[in-house]
Parts: structure tokens; sequence; C-alpha cells
């Protein structure tokens, strides 16, 4: 397992979302970067964590921690253990009063969990070397820029909800 930790989270040519993560010490030269595509509510919830940021009400991943800490558990670990498919497989590892537990998770789902508890995330040195991409691919020229329009637009959206909205 290679440890990695949050690059960003940018827009592919076709607007999808991905989170890209990146080793936290490389060979020298050797620069990679993991794209994996990721929803946009997941996009969301990670970015919040990375800049630090805080929803007006806890979004899914928070509730999560928030639950963690009352049952005195923490997240020791979360693991990209394989790709199958083009499919991204994620495991978080849990330890509490009961024990280590390890549970199944989406990465996007799991990424987002370890930011907020900061706990350290892996990647298994098979999916890099099938899925990585060269460093030098990614253009973080205005990264920063994107990233605070999209907490912007995301915050906007937040203070614009009613919960009469959601009613059917």
């Amino acid at each position: 397992m290679v440890q990695v930790h949050v690059l960003g989270v940018a827009l592919d040519a076709k607007q999808q979302h991905i989170v890209l993560l990146k080793p936290l010490v490389e060979e020298l030269g050797e620069s990679r970067v993991l794209p994996i595509w990721i929803g946009e509510q997941e996009a969301t919830s990670i970015l919040v964590a990375v800049s630090g940021a805080s929803a007006p009400r806890p979004l899914s991943h928070d509730l999560m921690k928030t639950l963690l800490d009352a049952l005195d558990a923490d997240v020791d670990r979360v693991e990209v253990e394989r790709i199958d498919g083009g499919t991204f497989y994620a495991s978080i590892t849990l330890r509490g009063p009961s024990g280590a537990h390890v549970i199944d998770a989406r990465p996007s789902d799991a990424i987002a969990l370890a930011v907020r508890m900061h706990a350290p995330l892996f990647v298994a040195e098979e999916v890099l070397a099938e899925a990585a991409i060269p460093g030098s691919f990614i253009d973080q020229s205005g990264a920063d820029e994107e990233t605070e329009h999209e907490l912007d637009e995301f915050k906007k959206f937040i203070e614009g909800v009613d919960p009469e909205d959601f009613k059917g």
C-alpha cells in the first residue's frame, strides 16, 4: 500500500468530478496522480472538508463523523484496494471499544470520511500501476480558483434552499 493525500477535486473534459490522489512519497523523477471519478455531492463533501469549511447543516459525511465520535470510534485508515472493470473498491478500517472492523465503502465516501477524521489514505500499488497518470498531466493552474468557485456556488445553493423545495 502507498500512502496518498487528496491533491484536489477537479472536473474532467466531460464535466464529471474526479478526486485526485497523490502519493506522499515518490521515487525521484516519478510523479503519479490517481484520478477517481466521483459524484457531485461527494465532490462537494470532499471540497468542504479539504478546505476546512463547514456547511450550515451537516452533510452525510459530517453525520458519519459525529456518529463515530459519539460511539468513541475512530477511522484507523482508508484503503483503495482494487479496481475491477473501471470500478474502484475501498475499505474503511474502524477502531472502537468493540475492536477493529473493516467496512466496504465507495472510495468517494471513504475519502470524504477520512479527510474529516484525519485518517491516513492508502492505495494499493496495483491500483496505482493500472490507473495512475503522470503528475505532469494535471494542470493545476487555476485549481485554487476553481475550488473557491465551487465552494462559493455550493454555499449559495445551501443558503437558497428552502425545506419546502423538497416536499412531494
